[in-house]
Formats: structure tokens, sequence, C-alpha cells
């Protein structure tokens, strides 16, 4: 597997790296402490192309690679998490359910304004019964004369609220086989009678993010708002999951990397007993092996970015990203905040603001526990809940496993797994 980066990956991550010291890193402290939507940002991120990094330049996309995508989000992250998980959301969750399975023309009405970043999109997976527990999907979708008429409710719902929050795609039960719920997704514009989002929550972290509870009562939408085809709409939510898991872990990688930046810049500046801190060996501990881990972090998940490029199963690897990364960006966070001592408990000081930001790192699109199963199960430790029924290729989109895990079910999972994602 080759790790170098093409000259057009390069140029694209220095690209954001110059964006988000320039244009972000100046407002990141003011944006979290208001809790202010970043819109000028996202408006200079559509602007660079950096909205729709993956999806095709017909629809107004960059046309490049997953790894592209994950060199991104790690730049953003190392600068600010509200501002990344913005475009992360938007891109792996918002976005990508309505290229890899929407019709011609659900792609032509949504996928350009999308790209651009001129309307955001969100996923609407998560419910307030339905977590890690993600096959307990209570809200339904039932045709009425030709319409489809939604009730329920989802809940931490990343960019549903904003002004220029244009739709979320969502799963409800449409009905039921083989005595299972019948599961599909949904795509439902913002301002459809029958669809509130309620007020913003009130975070640890993520504060300039938009996050949100949904509503549904009696919303009609047209037959047409059916996203992919009925009744696969959990097993295609599970493969945008794993995708998004890889976006997740380079958010954990660059974040861990922004953390450890900032305390070896405060430790050759700091002086104590007369001599910089970085010349401990206590500080100089610390440093190295955050280094070293981060790196590690990276190359695992650049492997499940190439591996998704290349149409192979790249679940296992997903998950174990995701896992090690969130795990790593709170302690890099953590050890960052101790070698700036007090200073890091200051909210003046951005490692402070990294510390908050990095524990829903282990909880958002599927909790470390969460993880550990989907890794064990990958390895052989359990059957998985149906046989696997091979390979196959969703329009217009990469292969994906179908069924081959089986759903995620409420017996599969004790007490500590069941909580739930930010979606």
């Amino acid at each position: 597997m080759n790790f170098d980066l093409t000259d057009e990956q390069r140029l694209l991550r220095d690209t954001v790296r110059e964006f988000a010291l320039a244009e972000v890193k100046p407002v990141a402290e003011e944006l979290d402490r208001t809790k202010s939507f970043p819109y000028e940002i996202v408006e200079k991120l559509g602007g660079l192309g950096l909205m729709g990094i993956p999806f095709p330049v017909e629809y107004g996309g960059g046309g490049a690679d997953t790894l592209s995508y994950v060199l991104a989000v790690e730049e953003l992250a190392r600068i600010d998490s509200s501002v990344c998980i913005t475009m992360a959301a938007h891109t792996s969750l918002g976005t990508m359910p309505i290229y890899l399975w929407g019709s011609d023309e659900q792609k032509s009405e949504w996928l350009p304004q999308l790209c651009t970043g001129e309307k955001l999109a969100s996923f609407g997976l998560t419910e307030p019964e339905a977590g890690s527990d993600a096959g307990n999907v209570r809200t339904t979708a039932k045709l009425d004369g030709g319409e489809w008429v939604v009730n329920g409710a989802k809940q931490f719902i990343t960019n549903s609220g904003t002004d220029i929050s244009g739709c979320v795609s969502i799963t409800a039960v449409t009905g039921e086989a083989n005595g299972r719920k019948e599961i599909s997704n949904l795509i439902v514009p913002t301002g459809t009678p029958g669809y509130e989002f309620g007020e913003p929550y009130r975070k640890m972290g993520w504060n300039a993010s938009d996050t949100r509870p949904l509503s549904f009562e009696d919303c009609r939408l047209p037959e047409d708002a059916l996203l992919g085809r009925r009744g696969d709409g959990f097993k295609n939510f599970l493969h945008i999951l794993d995708g998004g898991r890889i976006g997740v872990a380079a958010m954990g990688v660059g974040l861990a990397q922004g953390a450890l930046d900032e305390a070896v810049a405060y430790a050759k500046e700091r002086q104590a007993f007369g001599q910089a801190i970085s010349k401990f060996q206590s500080i100089q501990a610390k440093i190295a092996d955050l280094s070293a881990q981060i790196e590690a972090a990276r190359l695992l998940t650049w492997r499940a970015a190439l591996e998704k490029d290349a149409g192979k199963s790249f679940t296992l690897t997903a998950a174990q990203a995701k896992l090690i990364t969130g795990r790593l960006a709170v302690r890099a966070t953590e050890e960052a905040v101790q070698i700036h001592g007090g200073y890091g408990y200051i909210e003046e000081y951005p490692v402070c603001r990294f510390y908050r930001d990095a524990k829903i790192l282990t909880i958002g699109e599927g909790t470390d526990e969460v993880q550990q199963m989907v890794i064990a199960r990958q390895l052989g430790c359990c059957p998985p809940a149906h046989p696997p029924t091979g390979r196959r290729r969703a329009a217009d989109g990469p292969p994906t496993l179908a069924a081959a895990d089986g759903p995620i079910r409420q017996g599969d999972l004790d007490v500590s797994a069941r909580r739930r994602e930010f979606c």
C-alpha cells in the first residue's frame, strides 16, 4: 500500500492548511464562545470547492478521492472541530446518501447546491430510542394517496437547523417484511409542512456547529422522495456510517495533531526552573509518545481511505481507525492541557477548547463500544445476524457488502454500549 501523496493531494492539503490558519484560527475562539454558526467560513469553503470534495465535477464537486477528503478534514480539525464537523457531516453523512442512491432527478436537484455549500445536508438516523441500537427506528412513513406521511422524531442531528440547511435524509419504517421492520430512506426538504427542528442543544464542545432534535408530524412528501430502493434504508445507512467513520477518524488525527502542535509551541516558550519546560524529560516523553501514536493513527486512517477508494471492504479498518483516533484525541488534548498547566484550563488557549471537543469523537458515529463490537464481528468472534449475501454495486456508487454483517440489534449490545450517536 503506497502512502505517498500525489501532487494534487499535497496541493489540497496545503490549501486547506493555509485556509484554516488564515480564516478559521483567528475567529475559532469567538465562534466557540458565542456559539455562532460559521456562515462566512462555510461560504468560503464552498468557494474553494471543499464542501463537495469526493463528488463528481459535473455536480459541482471536486472529483477527488477519499484520501483527499481525509487530508482536508484533518487540516480543518487541526484548527477547529466545529468548522470541521460542519463540513464533514455535510459531506460524508448528508450528501453521500444522495450521491450513492439518489435518482437522476434527486441528484440533479440536490447535488449542485450541496457540493458548492449553497445548502447543507444532514443525516437523520439517531432517535430517542435508536442510538447504538440503530435498528430500533420508531419514525414511520406510510403511503397515503401517492404521498409518504412521516411521523416521528430524530435527535442529535448536525446541520439541520441553519439558515442554509437544505434537506435531511432520514430512516423510517415503511412497512414489514418477513416479520421484520422494513426500513427505507427519504429526503425531507427543509421547510416541508409538518417537519420542524428544535432549539440547538447546549453541548460540551462543537459549540459553533449546529446540532438539534427534529420532529415530524403528518409530514407529507411526494412518493419520489424515497431515497434508494424501498427496504434498503438500514443497510444503506450502515454503509454511510462506515464511510463517515473514516472522516471522524481523520478528525481525531487532526485534533490530536493540533493539540500536539500547541503543546510543543507552549513547551518551547514556557520557562520554569531557569529553562524552557521542553527540556524536561517528563515533557519530552509526553510529546514523543503523542507524536508516535498520531503518526500510527494517521496511517491507519489513510489505509481505510485507500481501501474505500480501491472498492475493497473497509468496515474493519474504518472501525479500527475510528476507535483508536477518538481515544487518542482525548488523551492528546488532556496531555496538551497538562503541559500548559493552569493556562490549559483557560478558554483563551486553544487546548481548552480542544479538550472539550475531543470527547464526542468516542461517541458520535458509533460509540467505542460499537466499534469494538464491529471489529470483533469482522474478526469472526460472532456470526453475522444473517448469512452474507456477497458484494454488489450500488447505483452510481462503490461496491457494498449487502447485509454481510447483519443489522445491529439490541441483543448484540450490553448496557454500556447503549449510547446515542451524533449524526
